[in-house]
């Protein structure tokens, strides 16, 4: 992620933060020796120069321990001082310098942008699909036991079809170890390492660029918030089969599961239900109906290219907007088969009726108040003139609905990304920056003080280690028990997050961010240091003189 502002900037704007920064600076670490320069690995001799008599092992350790201590105590002051500089979950974040100056048609998808859904949707797609299976499947009816369980997975995961196994995987495609799940239940490290011959997962056998499978039913990745109810009852299937010693064959459940959720969708049973009891399943969308009315006043043209069909949409537009809702949109397009609306040019656009009556005639003009159905992107673009970096279109799915527009089509593009409003408010919690700080100064003295090969030194860094490796956990453990941050395995991004990074100029947890902003306004993504320019960095240097986590900003993603 990149924040609006960061830490460091914001101790260089106080006279108490510089200060505190000047403290941590001249805060030399002295070695058995005496010298009084900062421990650094550029000052440091190469590994195995260093050699400690038996003699002097017991004041070099004493000296780590010391330093250990020191830095220990700089890391708690510093947190005091971060941890009042929080980030604001209502803003939006930039991975690609945006301007809405240049933005004169906005074009959004409905579900999870416009309509945002309760924690009780998720439930009822999962008991409406586990009974599908039951009664259309034959699977055992003891399944009824389960029952939906709230966070317990996170969006991004992958899915191993053969072995029937959930896990977190990295953008350098290594797996999460402590992440892997057979059911309900955690796969011992030692066991994953067998099974893929170590942590990495060969990209032959994970999805393409787009999050498909070029080799059948290998790596299935779930990218839909939809997909949470999905992978939850996978869990639950393959903990029943296993619980009862059901010889079973994974892809088989795979498909069935999959077929189950996707009957709940096409067989129109999710929207009825939601159609049914509105208030329960949809969130009232004050805020996204002064967004729209915002762009309106301010003469941005607006359009809604949405899978859902017209009778759900225009029901859960009533209830956030109004009954003029229509009158808002330039364009209204449902059931539109996204992705493969922005790459199949055969299905031509067809008109609907306000009582869901299919017209036959060719569409020549999309007309403001019409609804239309299906169609493609090359007729829309023919017909409307919109293109390039004029359009800004807002949607949730990274690769249904962002993908094709900004590669292929050169459109702007703003992921709506509900988890990121509870992940900053637990990164803006006193126990979240206290931990990451000191996780961060302790991988600086583990990295520093690694040259000192004897016996007794390397016991203290083994310590130090351990230490090290139970904090990463802990931090994983502050956002999901089971899988961690949405956007990071441990230091690196997520595969989501790196997918989210390329394919999304802009990204924020809902469009009531943009509120917060005049239409003129430039969102500037923030120039973060690659590996061989931190030392160039004045903030860089300043932070590797203290042995100040690059990481303590806490936002960033890469």
């Amino acid at each position: 992620m990149t924040p609006s502002s960061l830490p460091f900037s914001g101790l260089l704007r106080s006279k108490r933060g510089v200060n505190a920064l000047l403290r941590w600076c001249g805060g030399a670490l002295r070695s058995p020796g005496g010298t009084s320069s900062p421990v650094s690995p550029a000052r440091m001799p190469p590994p195995g120069a260093r050699r400690c008599s038996a003699s002097s092992s017991g004041d070099t350790t004493a000296w780590l321990w010391s330093v250990y201590h020191q830095t220990k105590r700089q890391s708690e002051d510093l947190t005091q001082i971060l941890s009042s500089n929080s980030v604001n979950p209502d803003t939006i974040f930039a991975n690609n310098e945006t301007s809405l100056h240049d933005i004169e048609i906005y074009g959004f998808d409905y579900d999870y942008t416009l309509a945002f859904y309760s924690s009780h949707l998720h439930t009822l797609i999962f008991n409406i699909a586990r009974d599908i299976l039951i009664q259309e499947h034959r699977y055992p009816a003891g399944l009824r036991e389960y029952e939906y369980i709230p966070d317990f997975v996170v969006r991004g995961l992958h899915y191993d079809v053969q072995k029937a196994l959930l896990m977190k995987i990295d953008a350098f495609h290594y797996i999460q170890l402590g992440t892997v799940y057979r059911g309900l239940h955690p796969v011992p490290d030692k066991e994953v390492i067998a099974m893929y011959e170590g942590s990495h997962v060969p990209l032959e056998i994970m999805s393409d660029f787009y999050g498909k499978s070029s080799h059948g039913h290998t790596m299935k990745q779930f990218m839909d918030i939809f997909s949470l109810p999905e992978m939850t009852l996978l869990c639950c299937v393959n903990d029943y089969f296993m619980k009862h010693n059901i010889d079973y064959e994974p892809v088989h459940l795979y498909k069935d599961v999959k077929e189950a959720i996707g009957d709940v969708h096409v067989k129109g049973i999710m929207y009825r239900a939601v159609e049914a009891d509105i208030e329960k399943y949809i969130c009232y969308g004050e805020q996204t109906h002064a967004v729209l009315r915002k762009l309106s006043e301010n003469g941005k043209k607006m359009f809604l290219i949405t899978n859902s069909p017209f009778d759900f949409v225009d029901r859960g537009m009533n209830y956030i907007v109004g009954k003029d809702w229509r009158s808002l949109f330039d364009v209204v397009i449902v059931q539109a088969d996204k992705p493969g609306f922005f790459n199949d040019r055969r299905k031509p656009f067809r008109r609907v009726t306000d009582k869901g009556v299919l017209l036959w005639d060719r569409i020549h003009h999309l007309e403001k108040g019409q609804i239309y159905k299906q169609g493609n992107l090359y007729e829309f673009l023919r017909l409307t003139g919109w293109r390039g970096s004029k359009v800004l279109y807002f949607g949730d799915h990274i690769y249904s609905d962002l993908a094709d527009l900004t590669l292929k089509h050169g459109w702007r593009t703003g992921a709506i990304i509900p988890e990121l409003r509870k992940e900053i408010k637990i990164m803006n919690t006193p126990d979240y920056v206290h931990t990451m700080t000191w996780l961060q100064s302790l991988t600086g003295l583990v990295e520093q003080m690694q040259v000192h090969r004897d016996p007794a030194s390397q016991a203290v860094v083994q310590q130090w280690i351990k230490e090290r490796e139970h904090m990463r956990s802990r931090t994983k453990d502050i956002f999901n028990g089971q899988f961690g941050s949405l956007f990071r395995t441990y230091h690196n991004p997520t595969y989501f997050s790196r997918r989210l990074s390329r394919f999304a100029d802009i990204y924020m947890a809902s469009l009531s961010c943009l509120l917060k902003y005049d239409l003129q306004h430039t969102f500037f993504p923030r120039r973060t240091p690659l590996q061989h320019e931190s030392p160039f960095w004045p903030e860089q240097t300043c932070v590797n003189a203290m042995n100040l986590p690059i990481e303590s900003r806490r936002s960033k993603t890469e």
